[in-house]
């Protein structure tokens, strides 16, 4: 095991096929920290055709024996995973905070809160199945079955390494699905992490295989033809691509794409706690959340108070090294995505109609050697890109409104339908936001980021397309239904 430059160890990646732990034939990645790109957190080679095409045979093979295991063994295994991903949170939050650039407090967090969804779908094993419906004629009823599809491609993003593939992967496995996972490239070694814990538990051969690949790898799973079902977490561009190739194919998909998420300030707020949300909100994780909030619409009345005490909170943030237990906020995944960002600000700087209330600078000191972006609000005068562009970094946009219709117009403007936020104590201004607002997620006095796993989360408009995740909702796109009439013969005679 080689050693990096900071004596911690650089850890061996894997690939789990038909059972066993494999080194892959494709070409060497090197999985670097993105606050000290010349630390290396992880290495190894990426997966070949020939591991795909062995992983997908395997899940095709082990899928009969999976189903007709009793869900509750199934969900002992949930359990057990479970167990062995509590026992090791603070070394694999380590690990995710130094491949990701979360803080370490985020990075336990989450790997928690994937324990805690596995604990979740394991419980599915002791709620109804199905359902029983009465016949329109005598001596017969009528029972709804719910089966599972059989062997699901899962393909995963970088923000969250461990808890997305937990809401992918724990309830496609306990509704009795095979998987083969293809995660992030940039984040291999907490997907390692996950897959060790499902081994340790007791999963059987085959019944998951990790592949980690570019994405090229992934288009050539997605369209596998051993695969069923598709289920993806990722950009837009990527996931309509991903739509159009299974609705070519007839196969089910379910993907979560971009999100570009208000949060609406109004007069009645109550500000202090307001502006700590939407500080959560907009630079927690860096910013690189689905539903963190990029944009802020903010009633006239009591705007200039409300950014003057934002922007002082903004101003406070810590930005460095995501392991000290002092930083608030770390960097982007990649020196890229970085400059990608920066490249954005740096357009909308020499725009009319664009004022940078505090950041939109790069770093002058040391944080320039990483993946260091400080954490932005702009002021807009109008409509501009960064309304409407998801940038997936720690920028917030602010826009003004007169009143409350205007300010949800402002909120409900563009293309993604993701996640909102409403801050106020007026409850003809909840339900209208209730009513108007086309997300899938909506807010009152709390931040546009966060979901819990027992209920539903996805978007609306072009940030999803399929069933919901999570929660029972979970059960609507890794089964499928049966319908059973059953009448014993002679009945109703």
């Amino acid at each position: 095991m080689r050693q990096s430059s900071t004596d911690r160890p650089v850890r061996s990646l894997r690939h789990l096929v038909a059972g066993e732990w494999r080194s892959g034939d494709g070409e060497e990645l090197v999985d670097v920290n993105p606050a000290r790109p010349h630390e290396a957190v992880a290495a190894g080679r990426l997966a070949a055709d020939r591991d795909l095409d062995e992983a997908v045979a395997a899940a095709r093979d082990a899928f009969p024996r999976w189903a007709a295991t009793p869900h509750h063994v199934r969900a002992g295994i949930l359990d057990r995973a479970a167990d062995v991903i509590d026992l090791h949170a603070r070394q694999w939050g380590e690990e995710l905070s130094r491949e990701e650039g979360k803080t370490r407090a985020e990075g336990i967090g989450e790997v928690r809160r994937a324990a805690e969804i596995f604990r979740y779908h394991a419980g599915e094993a002791s709620r109804p199945v199905g359902e029983v419906f009465a016949s329109p004629r005598p001596g017969e009823h009528i029972q709804v079955l719910h089966r599972p599809v059989g062997v699901v491609a899962v393909v995963t993003p970088f923000n969250f390494p461990i808890a997305i593939p937990a809401w992918k992967i724990a309830p496609a496995l306990g509704y009795g699905n095979t998987v083969v996972w293809k995660p992030a490239d940039a984040v291999p070694l907490l997907a390692v992490r996950l897959t060790e814990a499902l081994v340790e538990a007791g999963l059987p051969g085959g019944v998951l295989s990790l592949l980690i690949g570019d994405g090229e790898l992934g288009g050539r799973l997605v369209e596998h033809p051993g695969v069923d079902a598709v289920t993806f977490t990722g950009s837009t561009i990527v996931g309509r691509n991903l739509i159009a190739a299974c609705g070519r194919l007839a196969r089910p998909a379910q993907t979560e794409m971009g999100g570009k998420n208000a949060a609406v300030v109004l007069a009645d707020a109550d500000l202090d706690l307001a502006a700590g949300e939407v500080l959560a909100g907009a630079f927690r994780s860096s910013g690189q959340k689905c539903t963190a909030t990029s944009r802020l619409v903010v009633a006239e009345p009591v705007a200039d108070e409300f950014l003057a005490l934002l922007t002082k909170r903004v101003l406070a943030l810590r930005v460095g090294d995501p392991l000290d237990e002092d930083t608030d906020m770390g960097p982007v995944v990649s020196l890229r995505a970085r400059d990608e960002i920066q490249r954005a600000m740096d357009a909308a700087a020499a725009r009319p109609g664009v004022e940078i209330l505090t950041g939109g600078r790069p770093y002058d000191d040391d944080r320039m050697a990483g993946a260091f972006l400080p954490p932005t609000v702009v002021a807009l005068a109008g409509d501009d890109p960064l309304w409407r562009e998801e940038l997936f970094g720690p920028v917030l946009s602010v826009r003004r409104a007169h009143d409350l219709r205007a300010a949800l117009r402002l909120a409900d403007d563009g293309e993604f339908g993701l996640s909102a936020a409403v801050f106020t104590d007026d409850l003809r201004a909840v339900t209208a936001a209730t009513e108007r607002l086309d997300v899938g997620v909506l807010h009152i006095n709390s931040e546009t980021a966060g979901a819990d796993p027992h209920v539903p989360f996805g978007g609306a408009r072009q940030s999803a397309y399929g069933p919901k995740e999570q929660g029972r909702a979970a059960r609507e796109f890794f089964t499928r239904t049966t319908t059973v009439y059953v009448r014993a013969s002679g009945a109703g005679r």
